[in-house]
């Protein structure tokens, strides 16, 4: 049995790097997951249809089940059609894992309206267009009596939060955008059995990060802390059924885990290797986490007065339930 038997999923960027180790993972814990990326260079250009077909191909020839889906993030029709996919697929879509981003390195005098504007479009705009998909079919499903675990995972980076970096303003801003939208997204979508948690590595060897100096450095033998991987099985515990956690960001770096308390690092473990999500489901359970409409009650406090929870969760759906006026025929939702 895997963690994430029956579990469907859709992973974005999962072509290479964290994303292609997330889908791996996930197909080996028992899910059946949504390869979706287009293929594109780490600026974003070009595109390869090949790259999401070749980790379903090695999926497949380990026992799992998958599909590619090369539609790209920032695109909204296309974000809706990574969730068809699933449904086509598989009759159903638990959980959505939003990794894809591109990045424009250069000093903010040299940074073009262009560049920052494609960064963001990929990084936090794609993590928007596809969660608002997903949610759109979980919401349906709700009202309709569905009761179901559903979980997304957004992912920032330490750049971004506890190490933004120079050269990487528009990296950096839409990482810190990503995590802001996880605590809010957390708050709403709680009514429709969605939780929504936010992956945050540092120093993971990838295609972003091969020009670090440092980075290109293998240990010889025995568990790579660099390694992408390390991330796979973190994701994994967000995704399945039996995590009880939302609103959270959790950094990763090699084994260790850490929960941050809004920029800060808190408290967090620790295994020289690989985790197991189960292991690292009972570590993490012995960890004071905040809840996120906890925070938000305080906060208001004082504009508001003494909220409790359920209070504050009328006012959300107060807020939700106005809903938007209906749109005319051939808008898009």
């Amino acid at each position: 049995m895997g963690s994430l038997d029956g579990r469907v999923v859709l992973v974005t960027g999962a072509g290479r790097g964290i994303g292609r180790e997330e889908a791996l993972f996930f197909a080996a814990e028992g899910a059946r997951v949504v390869v979706n990326d287009p293929g594109v260079a780490i600026d974003g250009s070009g595109g390869d249809t090949g790259i999401a077909a070749s980790v379903v191909a090695e999926i497949v020839a380990r026992g799992g089940q998958a599909v590619a889906n090369t539609d790209s993030v920032t695109d909204w029709d296309g974000a809706r059609a990574m969730v068809d996919t699933a449904l086509d697929a598989f009759g159903d879509l638990h959980v959505v894992v939003n990794n894809a981003a591109i990045e424009r390195n250069r000093g903010l005098a040299d940074l073009s309206e262009r560049d920052f504007d494609d960064v963001l479009a990929v990084k936090l705009k794609g993590t928007f267009a596809v969660t608002r998909w997903a949610a759109r079919h979980w919401r349906d499903r709700h009202r309709e009596g569905v009761r179901a675990d559903r979980a997304v995972v957004t992912t920032s980076s330490g750049s971004g939060l506890l190490n933004p970096l120079p050269t990487q303003a528009s990296y950096a801003a839409g990482n810190a955008g990503v995590a802001a939208l996880t605590t809010v997204a957390a708050l709403e979508l709680g009514r429709y059995g969605v939780r929504v948690n936010c992956l945050s590595p540092s120093m993971a060897r990838t295609r972003l990060t091969v020009g670090v100096p440092g980075m290109e450095r293998k240990p010889a033998a025995g568990f790579d802390p660099l390694a992408p991987a390390a991330c796979a099985p973190v994701a994994a515990y967000l995704a399945s059924a039996e995590c009880p956690l939302t609103g959270q960001v959790l950094s990763v770096r090699g084994g260790s885990v850490v929960l941050n308390h809004g920029w800060s690092r808190g408290p967090g473990v620790h295994k020289d290797g690989l985790w197991e999500v189960g292991e690292l489901a009972e570590k993490l359970a012995e960890i004071a986490v905040e809840d996120p409409f906890d925070r938000l009650a305080e906060a208001l406090g004082g504009a508001l007065g003494t909220m409790g929870r359920a209070r504050l969760q009328e006012m959300i759906d107060t807020l939700l339930d106005r809903g938007t006026p209906p749109e005319p025929d051939g808008a898009r939702p």
